[in-house]
């Protein structure tokens, strides 16, 4: 016979149990829940939007291909939550992808200098852990990396004027600061990505098919050269040490927090701010526009996917300067008297263009259109964000502003 205090423990013990199978349950289903998450991320499906933009220039880049296949993964285990080292995580892109792997379930830790173009107000609300260094100390990269699986590198310095101004910062951070990161992904066995620009290609023919992955440098600016510098070594450590490295070349990026030195930005809010619109030379330069959460998602895909020692270039929508000028003046309501053509860059590459076919085959699709929404939405931002952009342009921003275009619009 058993007696009351046995039934009474068995009764809890059974409780127990059952609240312990209901949290294990509920585990289950939350990871379940982010994986559907990831693979329809993957698979390039967009519940606010259904599918590529057909009629429009560029909307060929993607397929169906993978849209449907439940094994989006390269590697073993790479659709379970991450822990990732995001370097340069409070600039433009590098916070838009910080948000995105966090809504995803992953860990993420950055490092960031908060240079001149980092903000970590780009991260607010966003769930992360925050490590303020420099990518080429090797002290503050073991701190900040510690214990994570990958490190996604978009620490850099990026603007082509600045490098032409003083080339020596972009050779320690695009060059030594890899090559840093590099070798603790070598100590430590984890994944390397780094995150790199169309510009390494340099200047192609305005005739001539887009840059596949295997189309040599030719680098053409300090910039680009430090960038392609970087490139090499994440290429070489794959080749010499066996690393998991690999690189991708995004095109022109464009969207919301973009510093104000960039193009599209400082166009924008000097329309606003009824300044100048400062064109170099005569402005028939081409780009690709590339929004920033598409290069978000090609990024992301490839970290995910991609293999080994390869590239993967990650294009937009061609545009020549000029046009998106035009564009500009039109969303923003500005006079076209603001326009005023200013002694070119210089050596000022005429034209980027790649062709993303090989990422494209890994499932990836970009979802905004640069001219049905995409350029109006970043118009629309900086409009409605002017507490963020405004304290920018001033200081050491407007000491760089003088600098590079005082004398051209004088």
């Amino acid at each position: 016979m058993r007696l009351p205090g046995q039934a009474v423990a068995v009764e809890k013990r059974v409780d127990r149990a059952q609240r312990q199978a209901f949290e294990r349950l509920a585990e289950i289903e939350l990871a379940a829940h982010r994986q559907e998450l990831l693979l329809d991320r993957l698979a390039g499906v967009d519940a606010r939007r259904g599918g590529p933009f057909p009629g429009e220039e560029g909307d060929g880049r993607g397929d169906d291909a993978g849209r449907d296949d439940p094994t989006l993964h390269a590697r073993e285990g790479t659709l379970l939550p991450m822990r990732v080292l995001v370097t340069g995580g409070a600039g433009f892109i590098g916070s838009q992808f910080v948000r995105r792997l966090v809504e995803s379930g992953d860990q993420v830790a950055v490092l960031d200098k908060l240079t001149y173009a980092g903000n970590r107000a780009n991260l607010e609300g966003v769930d992360h852990e925050f490590h303020q260094g420099d990518i080429a100390d090797a002290d503050a990269v073991a701190r900040a990396a510690e214990g994570v699986e990958a490190i996604v590198n978009f620490a850099a310095e990026t603007h082509v004027d600045r490098s032409i101004m003083g080339p020596a910062e972009f050779i320690l951070t695009d060059v030594l600061g890899t090559q840093v990161l590099l070798d603790y992904a070598r100590q430590h066995g984890i994944r390397h990505l780094q995150v790199s620009t169309d510009e390494v290609y340099g200047d192609i023919p305005l005739d001539a098919e887009p840059c596949t992955e295997d189309a040599p440098i030719r680098a053409s600016s300090p910039y680009s050269a430090s960038k392609a510098g970087g490139d090499l070594q994440v290429l070489a450590y794959v080749r010499t040490y066996g690393v998991d490295a690999l690189v991708t070349r995004g095109a022109n990026t464009y969207g919301a927090r973009q510093y104000p030195e960039k193009f599209l930005p400082l166009f924008i809010t000097n329309a606003f701010e009824g300044q100048h619109l400062p064109v170099y030379g005569d402005g028939k330069q081409r780009r690709e526009w590339l929004h920033v959460a598409d290069h978000c998602a090609g990024i992301e895909l490839a970290l995910r996917r991609g293999e080994a020692g390869n590239v993967y270039n990650v294009g937009g929508q061609e545009r020549e300067n000029m046009d998106v000028v035009r564009r500009i003046l039109d969303l923003t309501g500005a006079s076209p008297d603001l326009v005023r053509h200013v002694a070119d860059r210089p050596g000022h590459d005429r034209r980027y263009s790649v062709d993303s076919s090989k990422l494209s085959g890994l499932g990836w699709q970009p979802k905004h259109s640069f001219d049905s929404g995409g350029l109006e939405e970043t118009v629309d931002w900086y409009r409605e964000h002017r507490d963020w952009w405004e304290p920018i342009k001033s200081g050491d921003y407007k000491r760089y502003y003088d600098e590079q275009y005082a004398a051209r619009l004088a």
